[in-house]
């Protein structure tokens, strides 16, 4: 094979595989603002509403979730980011599997970044304020309204 027909199927193989990446750029961003309540000893429990601003319009959502492992106090977290890979509102529903250690001692931050069975990824942040310890592992649900 000479060099110009290398170069060719080189570009060509590079051009039919940039292809199949192009159906993830159909999906878009969401905004999303969650107000969620945690506590609990050794297990922890929570809940929260939220709102999600896909395409100029709102959709209400509820969060609930639980997590094993050591909890101890409560706080209240407002978090608000980015919704990735929307198609459509409905995408955001689901289970996200959560892991981590975090606290708050009256006021503080935190941060998260959860994905979905959908391919959904939250990336949220915001204050939190309560006092709380926790090294858990868990997860919360998000139902639309």
């Amino acid at each position: 094979m000479t060099k110009y027909r290398r170069i060719v199927l080189a570009v060509t193989l590079a051009f039919l595989a940039s292809a199949g990446l192009v159906t993830s750029s159909l999906a878009e961003v969401g905004q999303v603002a969650v107000v969620f309540t945690k506590g609990g000893f050794i297990v922890g429990v929570g809940g929260g509403q939220g709102v999600l601003t896909f395409r100029g319009r709102k959709y209400p959502f509820t969060v609930s979730g639980m997590s094993v492992g050591f909890t101890i106090g409560a706080s209240t977290s407002k978090f608000v980011g980015r919704a990735l890979n929307l198609r459509s509102p409905g995408d955001l529903a689901g289970s996200y599997a959560v892991g981590g250690a975090g606290g708050a001692l009256a006021a503080g931050a935190g941060g998260v970044q959860l994905q979905n069975a959908n391919g959904v990824i939250l990336q949220l942040s915001g204050p939190r304020v309560g006092v709380e310890a926790s090294a858990a592992v868990g997860g919360v649900t998000i139902t639309m309204q």
